[in-house]
C-alpha cells in the first residue's frame, strides 16, 4: 500500500535533480509499458530510485474496456515488471485503446452497459489474477456521453470495485475535464463517487480551449500546473476519501524539477491540512 502522502511521476530527464534533492515526496509513478524492456538506463535509474522510494505501476496498454480478450503476453510481461520491482500499487485505466491487434495512441472511452460492465469484470479478474495483487481503475477523461449508455459512470466503477475486488484511482483533473465537457457538475460527480474503494488521487494539467465550432473545450493534456479549480475539487475529494495517496503527473511539456517538487509540495500541505484539521 502506498503512503497517504504526496508523489511524482519520474521521468528520466528529473533522475540526477531528484537524487540531489533536499525534497523528499512519499512515492514515485512510472508508466508501466515504458520499463518492459530487459535493461538500458532508464530501468537502472528507477531500481535506484525504487531502494529509496515506494513505487507506484500505471499502465496505459492494457485495454481494459476493449471488446478484444486481453493481450495475454502483454499481462505476462507486466507480472514480470510487478515481480522485479514488486510495487505498492498497480493502476490501469477504464479505457480501451487496441482493436484488431492494433495499439491505439489514445485512452478511449466506452459506453456503460450491462454489456460493457460485465466484459470490464471480466478483464479485470483476469488481470488481478495474472499479476496475483488488487489493481486500482482510474476513472476516464472523456469529451462526450454515449447514447446507449445506461448506467452512471460512478455507479459503473462503483459495480466493477464491488464485484472484482479492485480499488479505484479517482483522477481529479479527469473528473473536471469530464464534467465540463459533459456539462455536469465536478463537485456533484465527486459526491456521487464511490469514496471507499479509492486508493490513489492523480493530479494533472489541463488545456482549456475551444472545437473547430467555438464551443468550450477541456483536454487533459499533463503539460502544465494544476489548475486552481481542480485544486478546489482535491480538497472535497480528501474531505470525502480521507488522506489518500496522490500523484501529480506532468507527461509532456516537461519542466524542470523544482517546478513539480513545488506542485508535490501543494498536494502535500493539502494532506497535512486535513489531518490538522481532523
Amino acid at each position: 500500500m502506498l503512503p497517504a502522502s504526496a508523489g511524482t511521476g519520474f521521468k528520466p530527464e528529473h533522475f540526477a535533480a531528484m537524487r540531489e534533492s533536499a525534497a523528499r515526496f512519499g512515492f514515485i509513478e512510472v508508466h508501466a509499458e515504458n520499463y518492459l524492456g530487459d535493461g538500458g538506463l532508464p530501468q537502472a535509474m528507477l531500481a535506484d530510485l525504487r531502494r529509496d522510494h515506494a513505487l507506484s505501476l500505471h499502465g496505459v496498454g492494457l485495454s481494459i474496456g476493449g471488446e478484444a480478450p486481453l493481450d495475454e503476453q502483454h499481462l505476462r510481461r507486466l507480472r514480470l515488471l510487478c515481480d522485479r520491482y514488486d510495487p505498492q500499487s498497480f493502476s490501469e485505466h477504464l479505457a480501451w485503446s487496441s482493436h484488431g491487434g492494433i495499439y491505439l495512441n489514445d485512452l478511449l472511452p466506452l459506453p456503460y452497459t450491462e454489456v460493457t460492465l460485465a466484459r470490464v469484470i471480466a478483464h479485470v479478474d483476469q488481470t488481478q489474477e495474472m499479476l496475483g495483487r488488487r489493481i486500482l481503475l482510474e476513472n476516464p477523461a472523456t469529451y462526450l456521453s454515449f447514447g446507449a449508455s445506461t448506467i452512471p459512470e460512478t455507479e459503473f466503477l462503483a459495480r466493477i470495485a464491488q464485484q472484482t475486488g479492485c480499488g479505484l484511482l479517482l483522477d481529479v483533473n479527469n473528473v473536471y475535464v469530464a464534467c465540463r465537457n459533459r456539462g455536469e457538475d465536478p463537485m456533484d460527480y465527486l459526491r456521487r463517487f464511490p469514496q471507499q474503494y479509492v486508493g490513489e488521487i492523480h493530479l494533472a494539467g489541463h488545456d482549456a480551449t475551444a472545437d473547430d465550432h467555438g464551443v468550450p473545450l477541456w483536454i487533459d493534456h499533463h503539460g502544465a500546473p494544476v489548475a486552481d479549480a481542480v485544486w478546489e475539487l482535491y480538497r472535497l475529494a480528501l474531505r470525502l476519501c480521507g488522506p489518500q495517496p496522490t500523484l501529480i503527473e506532468w507527461d509532456n511539456d516537461l519542466p524542470d524539477w523544482p517546478v513539480l517538487a513545488a506542485e508535490a509540495a501543494k498536494a502535500q500541505a493539502a494532506l497535512d491540512n486535513l489531518r490538522q484539521a481532523a
